[in-house]
């Protein structure tokens, strides 16, 4: 009896820790009774959620896929950016890198990089000591000796708001493409016994820039066409076009030196990187849809791993190995919350009389295609007072529940062809490949544009997916009167850098001079 009963916990307690294996299709249908959507995909119990969460955000920090390629020596690396004007190592570098003859250092590479710090409030869990010497998105990997360097999930998918720092936030000034480019050029033409006599790289090190140099062959690259948009679409085709034919998308010498034709090399079909606060609403991925079946975090690992050459064989050996890693950090993305308003600008910078106008308009005008949201402030006094009392963080202008569609659609408002047809050119070399058939990956072009979810709407300026509409004022305003070029920077300071009556950035008269002056940011 004693031995039954010892049995029947340990099986009720197994049963309490195994997770739901989420549907990953466009067909499934998300609960319109639950308040934030998927937001606990797996169903995790609240104790085994909570520390599911920080391991998948320390995933997101240390990039987990040990298997990756181009990776760069991280010591010798280093020491290029340490080099000074008149020393031998720093001429070289301005050579490899067709540097102008101004170039005075690469002080502030880890910020034209776009990386951000860790927060000092322990907010944001840092992967380990050595790593904490670096920002935000720097990812240590050993291999064979050496260490080498590579960019994580946070590279892209972290930023600064006013003072804090927000994982799963849009990087607006990332240039995590712009660095695989200069990478891809400066490595092609430096050999390695040349850079190991001018770093003075280890043999391990300089064992791990030649199998580096081999397999950046078989990536392609291409600049944004603006600072804050990703090409990762572009990067992941063009790739393609540099392997074989087959369904393991195999290395190759010859297509490397030739690769086939691609839409993409001359299409442009950019996107800024998604928050990931979103995502716990969609049954569809990515800004156009596009993505109908197959769990995003795959997918984001398939791509990557593409436009960095890496072979796909060992990528589906250590997915399936590590499929609890991709469950922590598919469980951090879909648990992330949108940063609220009030805690940056206080309560009283709503007028709530307006606001309500506000929501009636967009219930009538906005809601069928954007969803509807429960605001605390539509309670009656006594029903607020009463969750007051059971949650005192909870404000007056806090959203309790978002009733987003149940399967996410797609339509076409007429904006930007080029993203389906740049679609259509990855769809028909990425669906065949084994990893897309193991892992039920499968992209269907689409006509038209996810209409998002507004959690944190605030937060996710410029807006469209092509960062075209710098606030809302301009996005209400008819298309031909809207800004055709704005500045932009960083989010500093909330009263100079934030339109808080547009909701965005700041433009004409209002635009920061320091913004108007530093070309990065224009």
């Amino acid at each position: 009896m004693r031995l039954f009963l010892m049995l029947a916990i340990i099986g009720f307690t197994l049963s309490a820790l195994a997770q739901i294996e989420p549907d990953w299709t466009s067909e499934a249908r998300i609960d319109p009774s639950l308040p934030h959507g998927r937001e606990n995909i797996y169903g995790w119990p609240q104790a085994v959620w909570s520390e599911k969460i920080k391991k998948g955000q320390l995933h997101a920090l240390q990039y987990p896929v040990v298997v990756t390629d181009l990776l760069m020596p991280a010591q010798s690396t280093l020491r290029i950016l340490n080099a000074k004007p008149g020393q031998p190592l720093f001429e070289f570098m301005k050579i490899a890198l067709s540097l102008s003859p101004e170039f005075k250092g690469f002080d502030g590479f880890w910020d034209w990089l776009g990386l951000n710090a860790f927060p000092a409030d322990g907010s944001i869990p840092v992967p380990s000591n050595s790593q904490a010497e670096y920002p935000m998105g720097v990812s240590l990997i050993e291999r064979n000796g050496a260490q080498g360097f590579t960019l994580s999930c946070a590279a892209c998918h972290s930023s600064q708001l006013f003072g804090k720092t927000i994982l799963g936030m849009t990087n607006r000034f990332s240039r995590a493409n712009e660095f695989f480019r200069l990478g891809k050029t400066t490595v092609s033409k430096t050999p390695t016994s040349l850079y190991a006599l001018m770093t003075g790289a280890s043999s391990a090190e300089a064992n791990m820039y030649s199998e580096t140099q081999n397999h950046i062959q078989s990536i392609a690259v291409k600049r944004p066409e603006v600072l804050g948009l990703d090409t990762s679409l572009s990067q992941v085709a063009l790739s393609l076009a540099h392997r074989g034919t087959d369904p393991w998308a195999t290395r190759s010498t010859a297509y490397a030196q030739h690769p086939r034709p691609n839409l993409l090399d001359h299409l442009v079909a950019d996107s800024k990187p998604a928050p990931w606060w979103n995502v716990k609403y969609k049954t569809r991925w990515l800004s156009d849809g596009s993505v109908i079946s197959g769990n995003p975090i795959f997918t984001n690992f398939l791509w990557n791993e593409i436009g960095r050459g890496t072979d796909l064989m060992p990528l589906v050996d250590w997915l399936k190995q590590n499929q609890k890693v991709v469950e922590e950090l598919t469980t951090a993305v879909f648990a992330t919350q949108a940063p609220k308003y009030r805690d940056f600008f206080g309560e009283s910078a709503i007028h709530l009389t307006q606001a309500k106008r506000g929501e009636l308009l967009f219930q009538n005008s906005c809601a069928h295609c954007h969803g509807h949201y429960t605001k605390a402030w539509s309670l009656s006094e006594a029903a607020f007072l009463k969750l007051r009392t059971s949650a005192p963080d909870v404000s007056i202008l806090d959203t309790l529940a978002v009733t987003y569609h149940a399967q996410t659609p797609v339509i076409d408002v007429g904006t930007d062809p080029g993203r389906a047809q740049g679609m259509q050119a990855l769809e028909e070399a990425l669906n065949p490949l084994a990893f897309s058939q193991e892992f039920s990956i499968q992209i269907a072009t689409q006509k038209g544009y996810v209409p998002p979810p507004l959690d944190g709407i605030w937060a996710r300026y410029p807006y469209l997916h092509n960062n075209s509409i710098p606030n809302l004022c301009a996005l209400f305003t008819k298309p031909e009167q809207r800004p055709v070029r704005y500045s932009a920077g960083k989010a500093l300071h909330a009263n100079t850098d934030f339109d808080q009556l547009c909701v965005g950035y700041p433009v004409g008269k209002k635009t920061p001079a320091e913004w108007k002056k530093d070309a990065q940011y224009l």
